[in-house]
């Protein structure tokens, strides 16, 4: 890791910490996110001799679509029957360097740049995933990187074939997650009829994206106009997919059962020595609605005295001794003298000692 490098991390990481720390549901995919952006920037000793330098993974249309010519030996006929005379002939081969189409998004300049784009993602992450679920979140991700590098591609590509805009995009370098998360901001806030304040302004969540677009355009400067537009454009496009199709999604699908995989050992090691819940009784619940408890009205009732929800098979509160319908016949006659009125905290702690203590 480079010296100075990481300054500006600490701040990220207390910002997740606090996130993650109030989130009852932590959302793994987010995490996970994060945590590769994070490393593939700090590139810590066990990993700096795998990771390719970020010199190898600019986002460059050029050298993603370049044809690089070779040229190879041939032979002429000449004009003298049966006699030749070799050549060279250029030949033409495409390298396509899809290593930087993947992954420039996951690698940032400096410090300022990774930490916006991080607080981004997570506010955004923990929004999108708790909403829609882990799989179907990481298949999204997963669809939004390819489609906005892929737009973004065919954009500049279309600049220099029909207006010559060779330097201007066709030869631009660019790295880092904006692109995904100008999508992701369409896909949050596409059904949204609030405002929001972009960079000072007041504008419909709606299209939020688009101011956002245009205001970094104009006040930061060597920012990837391409990169931004084809994630909005992305966004848009997976939104438009995503209503036209109703069948499921084959990412989700695997990402699923790779979830599901992962999380078996964790949920085996849960039955074999999770500990269960303690119960007062066997039967019954204190202070629970008969939604909690999963059972139909016809399974649980309520005791009227002590609030202990008792099972449908007895007739006689089970905690107090309190009949079914209200009359207090399971106690005794001096106890039942006091069934006309709410029984005190007292008084209740005496019946339970008289119904347990026999």
């Amino acid at each position: 890791m480079e010296r100075g490098r990481g300054r500006m991390l600490p701040l990220l990481a207390l910002h997740a910490a606090s996130e993650f720390y109030r989130l009852e549901r932590k959302p793994p995919v987010t995490a996970a996110l994060l945590a590769a952006n994070t490393l593939i920037y700090l590139r810590p000793g066990f990993l700096h001799s795998i990771l390719p330098s970020i010199d190898q993974v600019w986002f460059n249309p050029y050298l993603i679509l370049r044809v690089t010519p070779y040229f190879t030996t041939s032979k002429r006929l000449a004009v003298v029957p049966l006699e030749s005379k070799p050549f060279e002939v250029p030949m033409a081969v495409a390298h396509r360097d899809l290593k930087r189409f993947f992954l420039s998004a996951f690698y940032h300049l400096g410090d300022s740049h990774l930490v916006y784009n991080m607080i981004s993602l997570l506010w955004k992450g923990i929004q999108l995933e708790t909403s829609m679920g882990s799989a179907e979140f990481a298949s999204m991700v997963a669809a939004l990187l390819t489609m906005s590098q892929g737009i973004t591609l065919i954009l500049a590509k279309s600049l220099l074939l029909f207006f010559d805009y060779k330097k201007a995009y066709y030869s631009e370098y660019a790295v880092g997650f904006s692109g995904v998360l100008f999508a992701m901001k369409v896909v949050l806030n596409s059904h949204s009829e609030n405002y929001t304040y972009v960079h000072g302004l007041v504008v419909p969540e709606r299209y939020a994206a688009w101011a956002e677009l245009l205001l970094i355009q104009m006040f930061v400067p060597g920012v990837s106009f391409l990169g931004h537009l084809g994630g909005i454009l992305a966004g848009i496009l997976y939104l438009r997919l995503k209503g036209g199709y109703s069948g499921s999604d084959p990412l989700t699908v695997l990402f699923k059962g790779l979830a599901g995989a992962l999380s078996w050992p964790v949920k085996l090691i849960r039955k074999f020595f999770g500990s269960q819940q303690r119960r007062i009784s066997g039967r019954g619940t204190v202070g629970r609605n008969r939604a909690d408890t999963g059972r139909t009205p016809s399974d649980v009732w309520r005791c009227q005295e002590c609030t202990f929800d008792n099972s449908g098979w007895l007739s006689v509160c089970e905690m107090c001794g309190t009949n079914r319908s209200g009359n207090g016949n399971g106690f005794s006659s001096r106890q039942s003298l006091h069934h006309s009125r709410d029984p005190s905290l007292e008084e209740v702690r005496r019946r339970r000692i008289d119904r347990f203590g026999r």
